[in-house]
């Protein structure tokens, strides 16, 4: 489901350069965050390196919003930048939680941005603290960036080594002092990562869609388990220890979160789409007059569905494109709210059609069932709704806005009941083998736990043991 209806949030999105000489480093990551807008709506930050000192500005808004000419002009020129998008996964949405996290450490002035959930923070909070740490924020990128520094003994490094044991659920990482950029992905590879290059200046991002928008080259992905570093002596690669083979890609990653034109872990986000949208139509199949899609980001799989299945593809819904993001409200009822203003139904094209309405996801059900009612009080004579993921039964602690099942409108509900719940003749869900399938081209394997409840970690982080910060 697009953003400007969507019913869950991603996590973030993150962005780092380093460059061989001083220079505005400050503008890529601002255009490399532009790019990302998509992951986090609610905040952004860009931190600058420059001699021994890092200065930064973060703000509540969007990239824009927040980076005025005025405010990205008082960003110095320096060789090495980080920034970061934001929703709020842990810690609430406010500008003390903003990135990236700003301090004077062991390795002199620090910062780090992160994508992801932890799902062990508070017995590492809890350790800290403890151990007289003071800690500013509610978010768990801090205490990332306290244990980093408490391990570091002055070598960044060594920080990063010893602390990504103690660490339990999904990170990427870009981590930068005074002279180095360092990238860190976690050891089952969950969150995306990846690695560009710009004449002689290097550059991470969550997403290769940033790397096009600066200008850079793919070079390649960051490796689940690895800790990439870039100073003066080029690109360097550190593995850790006890990777498990495999990897647990989140596949939700191709289902809507990652833009289109992205290519992850060696797969096309718009292929996987496509594949899905193809694959519905083979086991999903309904008698309809139209295939719609839901706007913008179904509208790849709709098309697909539409050219296996032969019945003819036509636009439902208009989307008004100058009005932000409804989801960027932090209650359900302002996002609800919005939704009219967002979409509208065209009536010309569905007026006394059977539709079959292709979307990526339903998960709470309000937004779908607005929509449906939308296109029966524009005059639609059937409403088929076809998805192009499983059933969302499972909450998701590993950096995705789903935190009780009571959410979720597919937890115990039969597609029939859900059809009947938001209004539509029928529901169908694309089976979770066949959306792996769509998504054949990852190198990587797939976390599918908000399907069937199987995650890489638990939710509490589990054993006491790893705590002893030695």
């Amino acid at each position: 489901m697009d953003g400007s209806c969507r019913e869950i949030h991603e996590e973030c999105g993150v962005f780092g350069v380093y460059s061989s000489e001083n220079r505005d480093v400050a503008g890529t990551v601002y255009y490399g965050l532009y790019a990302l807008q998509h992951r986090g709506q609610e905040s952004c930050g860009i931190a600058v390196a420059f001699a021994d000192r890092i200065t930064y500005h973060k703000g509540m808004g969007l990239v824009p919003e927040v980076f005025t000419p005025e405010n990205l002009a008082k960003l110095p020129e320096g060789d090495i930048a980080i920034g970061h998008v934001r929703y709020s996964t842990t810690g609430s949405s406010q500008l003390l939680n903003a990135q990236p996290v700003v301090f004077t450490g062991k390795c002199g002035k620090m910062a780090l941005a992160h994508n992801g959930n932890l799902t062990n923070t508070a017995r590492l909070r809890e350790r800290l603290v403890s151990e007289n740490a003071v800690f500013q924020t509610a978010i768990d990128s801090e205490v990332m960036a306290v244990l980093i520094n408490r391990l570091s003994d002055g070598d960044i490094l060594n920080g990063v080594r010893r602390a990504c044991p103690h660490f339990a659920g999904a990170y990427a990482l870009v981590l930068m002092t005074a002279d180095k950029l360092i990238a860190v992905r976690d050891p089952y590879g969950i969150r995306p990562l990846c690695i560009g290059i710009r004449d002689d200046d290097v550059m991470i991002a969550s997403e290769s869609c940033a790397l096009d928008a600066v200008g850079a080259k793919f070079l390649r992905d960051v490796e689940p388990g690895e800790i990439v570093v870039v100073d003066s002596g080029g690109i360097s690669s550190h593995m850790m220890d006890d990777i498990p083979e495999g990897g647990r890609m989140c596949i939700f990653e191709y289902v809507y979160f990652a833009r289109s034109d992205s290519v992850i872990d060696g797969c096309s986000v718009y292929r996987a789409r496509q594949e899905a949208g193809r694959l519905l139509a083979e086991c999903c199949g309904a008698d309809a007059d139209i295939v719609s899609g839901v706007p913008d980001s179904a509208n790849v799989a709709a098309r697909a569905y539409s050219a296996a299945s032969g019945i003819p593809f036509a636009e439902a819904l208009a989307k008004n494109r100058y009005v932000g993001r409804t989801f960027i409200q932090p209650e359900q009822s302002l996002r609800e709210n919005g939704i009219g203003v967002k979409l509208n139904a065209i009536r010309a094209n569905i007026e006394g059609k059977r539709i079959v309405l292709v979307d990526d996801s339903i998960v709470r059900g309000t937004t779908m069932r607005k929509i449906v009612k939308m296109l029966r009080e524009a005059g639609a004579r059937e409403v088929h709704v076809r998805v192009c993921s499983p059933a969302v039964v499972h909450p998701c602690h590993l950096g995705i806005d789903i935190r009780s099942r009571s959410q979720l409108i597919g937890a115990g509900r039969s597609e029939e009941q859900i059809a009947e719940l938001i209004g539509a003749d029928s529901v169908r869900y694309l089976p979770a083998e066949q959306l792996v399938r769509a998504c054949g081209d990852c190198r990587l394997g797939f976390c599918l736990g908000c399907f069937n409840g199987e995650y890489p970690y638990p939710e509490d982080g589990g054993d006491t043991d790893k705590y002893k910060f030695e």
